[in-house]
């Protein structure tokens, strides 16, 4: 039986032991980075520095979500636009193996220049047991690299410090619950962004179609919940496929972008299976896409379980 407390108090124990100077963590504003985070400041304190690295990749307004978050627990956080370097670094690629590579490559040389200016020797991750599990770590196959494990470039300046590698998710959010952070709950988002969820090459427009899609998708699931008509899934987002097909708007043909949503339950992220949403919340969801995102005129849902699929398309 997993036990928070005591992971709590041999984790702070741990980093004091193991942080000997000035460090920094990579924060996303998820349960993992931000439990991560939260027990790094309670073992070193002001050597710590959370730093929010803005990719352009993220969510509709989360870089100020995630300031708002560290500054009410008291931390002070520093965030640093890097948005042209990301996207330009992804221009016309397509292979999404070779997004996760750059966009770890990418957050490695940002954490690092911050370290720099910092004075620390160290960087704190959130990785857990399913980052270098798929990975490929020990004799397992490599499923997809997480940019936070096999996506970190060999030459690193940095020494890693990873408090939450040995945890799952339900453990992690375990913890969080115990330290009382209202994060605790927040469904996963991977750390390459929407990059690997606008399959293809990712540009700013595809980027901005999807941010908006995205938002729509969070508040339909989210009203669902509020109201009692379905328990809170596990994750839910939307996917910007490389297809395009034949629709109308108004008296006019158009030819228009496709949308993925993808709602699934797990418990650990291992396994999950897709959520059976009532009919009406899809087709609210539709319509609400539909009617007010210009160039998508169709919308699909994907039904497929963990395994064959993985939870993310790329």
């Amino acid at each position: 039986m997993f036990d928070a407390k005591a992971f709590v108090e041999e984790a702070v124990l741990k980093l004091r032991e193991e942080i000997r100077g000035k460090a920094i963590i990579a924060v996303s504003g998820g349960v993992d980075s931000t439990v991560a985070a939260y027990l790094a400041w309670k073992a070193v304190g002001e050597n710590l520095l959370p730093v929010f690295i803005d990719t352009g990749l993220m969510r509709k307004n989360e870089p100020m979500q995630v300031r708002d978050l560290f500054s009410g627990m008291g931390m002070n956080i520093r965030i640093v636009d890097k948005r042209q370097d990301f996207i330009s670094s992804l221009k016309g690629i397509t292979d999404p193996e070779m997004k996760r590579k750059i966009v770890g490559e990418r957050f490695i040389r940002a954490f690092e220049e911050q370290a720099v200016e910092f004075g620390a020797e160290y960087l704190v991750q959130g990785t857990i047991a399913p980052d270098w599990i798929e990975s490929g770590g020990g004799i397992r196959e490599r499923i997809k690299t997480h940019h936070n494990v096999a996506g970190i470039p060999e030459n690193v300046s940095l020494k890693i410090v990873e408090p939450l590698r040995d945890l799952y998710k339900d453990e992690v959010r375990e913890v969080a619950r115990y330290l009382g952070l209202n994060v605790s709950e927040r469904q996963p988002f991977p750390g390459p962004g929407l990059s690997v969820r606008v399959i293809g090459e990712v540009t700013w427009e595809r980027l901005e179609m999807l941010r908006e899609v995205t938002d729509i998708v969070e508040k339909e699931i989210e009203k669902a919940v509020s109201s009692k008509e379905i328990k809170a899934p596990w994750q839910y987002f939307a996917v910007l496929l490389p297809v395009r097909s034949t629709g109308v708007h108004g008296d006019k043909r158009v030819y228009g972008e496709t949308v993925a949503i993808r709602v699934i339950d797990s418990i650990d992220g291992m396994s999950a299976t897709y959520t059976q949403l009532p009919h009406k919340i899809l087709e609210s969801i539709s319509i609400r896409i539909t009617n007010e995102i210009p160039g998508i005129n169709r919308v699909v849902y994907d039904i497929t379980n963990k395994p064959p699929a993985t939870i993310e398309w790329e």
